[in-house]
């Protein structure tokens, strides 16, 4: 490995890629969208001059645990090593690499993992065909498969189906999109998944199924961004999703669902899909579903079915995503009153 000294982080703006360590076709990727939501910023390292031998553009959505690096260029261990080095520094758990320019033998001197092809990228997410992943604490999460819904509205059904895919109970080759949309009409308030509405339908589409609502307000949720005419007749559908649920025993839990039990559901090996807003991550107040279903010291491992491509953000951001758990705490407390809302699956593992 080189012995470059490394450089402190510098933020990255449009137009600012040190050339000519920088190919254009480089530097027109990392120009091309808004990255200034994800921090951008180079990581670099010297040689025995005063010029940069090698350097990376490092992202990352806020309230995370890891690093993205887009692209390395020029003495590339040496520059990963300044990465992990600074992520390090940070406290985060987690490198990501986009496969843009990086072969899968590079990553793999490099330490990191490949992660398997995205069955489908969410609308826009304009992502790599590749990415690869590295533990910087080795630590080992089995991934679930990334799907990325097809919709605006259909990360419920998304995350449901990853849940049962990732649990062995439903097989890989089922998760698409006619699935995504039939989950979804049958769990829908118009347009979104509310958690009494996901649930039932969850346990309609396999009845062998064990799921638990978690929901800690009895008011209709999810409703408030409506005209009240729109919020009405959504609210008697709510209702009638808890008559349902009680009907064919989907027990709705009324206490607050906090971390710890998150985390004790994940030990035991059980799939949390939990409601959050995207207004840390993302920048915007919006109502979301993601899937739960891994632990690291510090931080839960989620799977979001959604990249927002307009930042630079992709499927690589979105899968094996670890949030320390103060910051899912945080998203998942939902206006109005903080309530939470999450639906547990519990598969035949017992």
């Amino acid at each position: 490995m080189s012995s470059s000294p490394q450089e402190g982080p510098v933020p990255y703006g449009p137009g600012t890629a040190p050339a000519p360590l920088v190919p254009p076709e480089v530097a027109e990727r990392w120009d091309a969208v808004d990255r200034s939501a994800h921090a951008p910023h180079l990581v670099a390292v010297r040689g025995d001059g005063a010029e940069w031998t090698g350097a990376a553009l490092v992202t990352a959505r806020p309230g995370t645990a890891y690093l993205k690096i887009v692209d390395a260029v020029g003495d590339v261990p040496a520059v990963i090593e300044a990465v992990a080095a600074h992520a390090r520094d940070r406290g985060l758990v987690q490198l990501k690499w986009e496969g843009w320019t990086v072969t899968p033998q590079e990553a793999a001197a490099a330490g990191f993992a490949p992660l398997d092809p995205p069955l489908s990228q969410s609308e826009g997410g304009n992502g790599p065909a590749t990415g690869y992943v590295r533990w910087l604490n080795g630590d080992a999460v089995t991934a679930p498969p990334y799907y990325g819904q097809t919709t605006h509205f259909s990360c419920g059904a998304v995350t449901a189906l990853v849940a049962q895919v990732h649990a062995g109970v439903l097989p890989r080759e089922a998760l698409d999109r006619r699935a995504e949309l039939t989950l979804w009409r049958d769990a829908t308030n118009f347009m979104a998944c509310e958690p009494v509405g996901l649930g039932v339908a969850l346990r309609r589409a396999r009845p062998s199924s064990k799921v638990t609502v978690h929901l800690d307000t009895d008011r209709p949720v999810m409703l408030d961004h409506l005209a009240p005419g729109d919020q009405e007749w959504r609210a008697v559908l709510q209702r009638v999703s808890r008559t349902e649920a009680e009907r064919i025993g989907v027990p709705v839990d009324p206490d607050h669902l906090p971390l710890s039990a998150v985390r004790d559901a994940i030990a035991r090996r059980d799939h949390v899909l939990l409601l959050l807003s995207l207004a840390a991550m993302q920048g915007f107040e919006v109502p979301h579903w993601v899937l739960c279903h891994g632990v690291v010291p510090g931080a839960v491992v989620i799977d979001d079915p959604w990249a927002n491509g307009a930042t630079g953000d992709t499927w690589v951001d979105a899968h094996l995503l670890p949030v320390p758990d103060a910051s899912l705490d945080a998203m998942s407390r939902m206006a109005p009153g903080d309530f939470r809302g999450a639906v547990t699956l519990r598969t035949a593992h017992e």
